[in-house]
């Protein structure tokens, strides 16, 4: 028999704009399996595009991930 720990999943979107639909559906998926299993949802905002990346978009995925009841175990 062997053990499997619960599930450690993430959303990561970009600070680039608004949260649009793709991201959406990406952070539900990640949260539903996290939540199904007993697992960690991790929320990372990336900060790999400096250039374009902005704290008022930063601001608005937190908000659209409150507004969707969408919370994290870890992250901002």
């Amino acid at each position: 028999m062997s053990f499997s720990p619960p599930p450690r999943t993430r959303f990561a979107p970009s600070p680039t704009g608004y949260l649009h639909i793709g991201g959406v559906r990406t952070a539900l998926f990640s949260w539903l399996h996290a939540r199904r299993h007993g697992g960690v949802f991790v929320l990372r905002i990336e900060d790999t595009d400096r250039e374009r990346s902005t704290e008022a978009s930063v601001n608005v995925i937190l908000e659209g991930m409150r507004w969707l009841d969408l919370g994290w175990d870890e992250g901002p």
